[in-house]
């Protein structure tokens, strides 16, 4: 999702004719495409590429610092040197484009036809913009939107369901040569009811939406009141109250409305309508959109005649300051080593660990570069580039690698693991000496393999081990075993129930979580792989059955689609190129769009549950899909509506309740006080979805129907679990037989229920709502998790309001689920719902850096929304999830909250990592544990250990 930032600033009235387009303020003209980098970091991707690029930058002079140490190369003494090595590779980074959007508001008629308005919203930027709009009429209570009538749509509008259109904006050449405006005018009659018009913009070959802090544009065109109401409605263009009132101070006022005019035929209170006194107006608002920026880097490696070195050089066309921070590998376990001296020019030594060069300017302005000199003995350069303090570009989430050693080891490294990573990351390799021919094939451990066609190369997904380890990990693992039996002994005896506190019993059951956790990981990776006798699947087969649904306590979770996914009708193929990248992020579960045919697109609504041809593409496309899921490692949720189900036919009374398809329910599958179905089953064990009719899942031809209906989806698609969606809607002991009937590997309930509220503030005890959540899960005998809709909600008031103290409860522990049944709790900020188009709970505009540094840290299973992670976002939350996964967080992982104040939140888990969260200052103390700096961000930063 990409930010909207504002920055209001006041205009006067533009001049001109109101049909010509906008006028803009006069005096010099200059452009307004203006481009400057922003602090968020921007991700890198990589792809195959030999032509050339399009050079950007400018022209700039920085100093050079010099080493001081022993003179290294100049580009006249490699300019006849052998090639050894090249790899070209294409980087793509982003930048923001600064631009506005106008509103304008005026008169459309002659000047008789003083009702008739023309309101014009227009956008600078470049793209192909949509406005998604409705309207709110006069008597309308809520928030909702509304259709505009017909005569009010402009031409190409689509209807959006019943509340919305959406109208795309034309393009129109300004009299400035980049002035690039797009724009759409709506005509109205004043003396309609029309209260006013809410819209959002869409970039459609972006999929980014543009709103006013997390909320639709809103102008107000009423001026009414209620009769026993003295003072008039608000007028003009206007925003909400309370948090906006600073932007509210900007905007343009109305004419003050007319005073109240007695009407002795209202006697009932209804809303009267006052003369209109709409004035003109016109405002522009500052927007931000994130675009990709393509250049690359060239590395070459050329012999050296003066030395027994080797000499790297690195070309790139990226502009500005571009820092390389590198090191030497000295075998194939790409473990970083300062290279021995020479080294470069303007370089400094980083914590012991690397070096950070700054490239040269080229002559001509256009990029940088820079010589290395290596030792001949290494096995390559590892390396990533810093862009300035918030921007590196990495491999997708790993280091760059350049192969330094002889020809026969280079073609060997290439061949087992390089091209596979090549092909993942997308970089082209070319080795000059010796270049690779279709029909050269390479020592592969499996000799069936063939480089011919690297779609058959197949990494092991374990390194064998010897006996004697797997023999010790074995022996480790009986040891922890045995000290979990000890513990369950120690708190089940009847002594020590007397003498232990809750407390100290809750530590206990910590303590063994914790260990078991560590006993499944080191029985994960001791497990033998020999890849003559030994099948892929028998590799990945516990030795003993663990608790469905639960995984393994590592998962990190993607939703896979947001709540327009389903437009293009193509979503399943779309998706499929995006595995090795969400895989190469860290994503071990993908979260996909309920598969069924639905009565909405969106597929919530469900009606035939074996027609698998939905608007997201056919059965055979989402097969494949999941099929190159698993072929990278990702385990797949399918999203599982079983609360409801839309009927095929009428009864006599014409109600719908009789279902149709391979489940020809009648009305007795339908709950008895579901008041819209008309049906004979019993009472609902939970609450009503009223759009559809609720399914009663005390019957024994129900549950039997689903249950098969589950394990078709696990055999037939390759389904490992499920989203369970609206499980408020039926007890949890029927999701306990489901998961027991088909052995999910996670499993995840939305369970989605109001926070506590007084007078509108939060309440800081948030334990009935949370204690809620956790008896669903134990209904369900825990072979569930569900979301942690606590922990969303609490972020939302710590990080809106500054208040973080927040984020602990009473006794000092996480407020949310996560902080009383963590290895069931699936934390998230945002997801289809609460975001994307829909936008019922939206995170605060901003901040969202801030959630998933939180909950990325902490114990857990962590939920990222497909838009974040196709966005700027991308790789700040890339490396969040790197050092989740080099800590080995778990879901079980401990939290001691060392920080709960009104500005700033800090904790440490498991000792391992140190995380800040909010403006105010924190450190963690540098004691007998050494912090280094790990993540950081706007507002947040995480250290771990040294």
């Amino acid at each position: 999702m990409l930010l909207v930032r504002w920055k209001p600033v006041l205009h006067c009235p533009p001049q001109g004719h109101p049909r010509r387009g906008f006028a803009w303020p006069r005096g010099p003209r200059r452009s307004l495409l203006l481009w400057r980098p922003i602090r968020s970091p921007a991700p890198a991707f990589l792809s195959i590429s030999s032509s050339k690029f399009s050079q950007a930058g400018r022209a700039r002079v920085r100093p050079i610092v010099r080493a001081g140490l022993a003179q290294t190369p100049s580009l006249a003494d490699v300019e006849n040197a052998e090639i050894l090595f090249s790899e070209t590779l294409s980087l793509k980074r982003s930048q923001t484009v600064e631009g506005k959007i106008a509103v304008r508001l005026d008169p459309a008629g002659a000047e008789e036809e003083v009702s008739k308005w023309r309101l014009t919203i227009g956008c600078n930027l470049e793209g192909k913009w949509t406005l998604h709009w409705g309207v709110s009429y006069c008597d309308d209570l809520g928030s909702e939107w509304d259709q505009p009538p017909p005569e009010m749509r402009p031409p190409e509008s689509v209807l959006i369901k019943d509340y919305a259109i959406e109208t795309p904006l034309k393009r129109l050449s300004s009299q400035s040569e980049r002035q690039i405006l797009h724009e759409l005018q709506i005509e109205f009659d004043s003396n309609t009811p029309i209260a006013a018009i809410h819209f959002v913009l869409k970039e459609e070959e972006t999929g980014a939406w543009f709103q006013h802090k997390g909320r639709d544009f809103r102008i107000s065109f009423t001026d009414y009141f209620e009769v026993d109401n003295s003072v008039g409605g608000n007028q003009g263009f206007s925003i909400w109250p309370g948090t906006f009132d600073e932007i509210s101070s900007l905007l343009l006022k109305a004419e003050e409305s007319t005073s109240k005019k007695d009407d002795p035929d209202d006697e009932d209170g209804n809303v009267v309508k006052q003369n209109r006194c709409i004035a003109p107006i016109y405002k522009e608002f500052p927007i931000l959109k994130e675009e990709f920026v393509p250049n690359h880097m060239t590395v070459s490696v050329r012999s050296s005649d003066k030395t027994d070195k080797n000499i790297v050089q690195f070309d790139t066309d990226l502009p500005g300051d571009v820092v390389i921070h590198w090191g030497v590998c000295m075998d194939d376990g790409r473990k970083w080593v300062i290279p021995s001296t020479p080294h470069p020019p303007a370089t400094k030594i980083f914590r012991q660990k690397a070096l950070q060069t700054l490239l040269q300017p080229k002559a001509d302005g256009l990029g940088s570069w820079g010589l290395f000199l290596v030792d001949e003995g290494t096995s390559g350069v590892v390396f990533v580039l810093k862009l300035n303090e918030y921007t590196w570009l990495n491999n997708n989430g790993t280091d760059f690698f350049i192969p330094i050693g002889s020809v026969s080891s280079t073609t060997a490294e290439i061949g087992s693991d390089d091209i596979v990573h090549e092909q993942q990351a997308g970089t082209e390799t070319h080795d000059v000496r010796n270049s690779l021919s279709p029909n050269n094939s390479y020592p592969l451990q499996n000799k069936s393999l063939e480089a011919s066609d690297p779609k058959n190369i197949n990494i092991l997904p374990m390194k064998p081990q010897g006996a004697q380890e797997a023999k010790e990990a074995v022996a480790y693992t009986d040891e922890i075993i045995k000290e979990i039996r000890h513990l369950v002994t120690d708190i089940s005896s009847e002594k020590g129930k007397r003498a232990k506190s809750k407390e100290a019993q809750e530590n206990i059951l910590q303590e063994i979580e914790k260990l078991a956790a560590e006993a499944y990981s080191i029985f994960r990776i001791s497990i033998p792989c020999f890849v003559e006798s030994v099948s892929d699947t028998e590799l990945m087969k516990p030795a003993v059955k663990l608790s469905s649904g639960t995984g393994s306590g590592y998962e990190i979770l993607c939703q896979g689609f947001n709540w327009e996914s389903h437009k293009s009708g193509r979503w399943y193929s779309e998706l499929r190129d995006n595995t090795k990248e969400l895989s190469s992020l860290g994503f071990t579960v993908v979260w996909l769009p309920p598969p069924t045919e639905s009565v909405s697109p969106e597929g919530y609504m469900p009606k035939d549950l074996y027609n698998l041809n939905s608007r997201y593409g056919s059965l055979e496309e989402l097969k494949d899909l999941v099929n190159s899921f698993h072929e990278v490692g990702i385990k797949v949720l399918g999203d599982a509506v079983l609360n409801h189900r839309c009927a095929h036919y009428q009864n006599k009374n014409g109600i719908w309740n009789v279902f149709g398809g391979r489940l020809n329910w009648d009305d007795r599958a339908i709950v008895a006080d579901d008041p819209h179905f008309q049906g004979r089953g019993n009472k609902s064990s939970g609450d009503n979805f009223h759009a559809a009719p609720n399914i009663d899942h005390s019957q024994d031809f129900v549950r039997r129907d689903l249950k098969e209906w589950l394990r078709w989806l696990r055999k037939e698609v390759g389904y490992d679990g499920w989203r369970l969606d609206f499980v408020r809607g039926f007890w949890g002991g029927y999701v306990k037989d489901y998961m027991e009937a088909t052995e999910p590997y996670f499993a995840v309930g939305e369970y989605w229920d109001s926070l506590s509220y007084t007078y509108g503030d939060m309440d800081h005890n948030q334990d009935a709502h949370r204690q809620r959540i956790v008896d669903w899960i134990n209904a369900t005998n825990g072979t569930a998790g569900a979301f942690d809709v606590t922990t969303k909600g609490i972020l939302h008031s710590a990080l809106e309001k500054c208040e973080y103290w927040r984020l602990s409860d009473q006794n000092g522990k996480p407020p949310g689920v996560v902080g009383w049944w963590a290895s069931r709790a699936v934390t998230f900020i945002e997801n289809h719902d609460t975001g994307s188009t829909q936008g019922h709970w939206r995170f605060p505009s901003g901040k969202e850096m801030q959630g998933y540094a939180y909950i990325l840290t902490h114990p857990g299973t962590p939920a990222v929304f497909y838009d974040h992670i196709f966005s700027h976002y991308q790789q700040e939350i890339s490396r969040l999830i790197s050092v989740r996964n080099e800590n080995k967080i778990h879901c079980r992982s401990t939290v001691k909250i060392t920080k709960a104040e009104r500005d700033v939140y800090a904790a440490e888990i498991d000792g391992k990592l140190a995380v800040k969260i909010g403006p105010g200052y924190y450190e963690p103390p540098n004691g007998p544990t050494k912090w280094v700096v790990a993540a950081e961000g706007r507002d947040y930063k995480v250290w771990e250990t040294s």
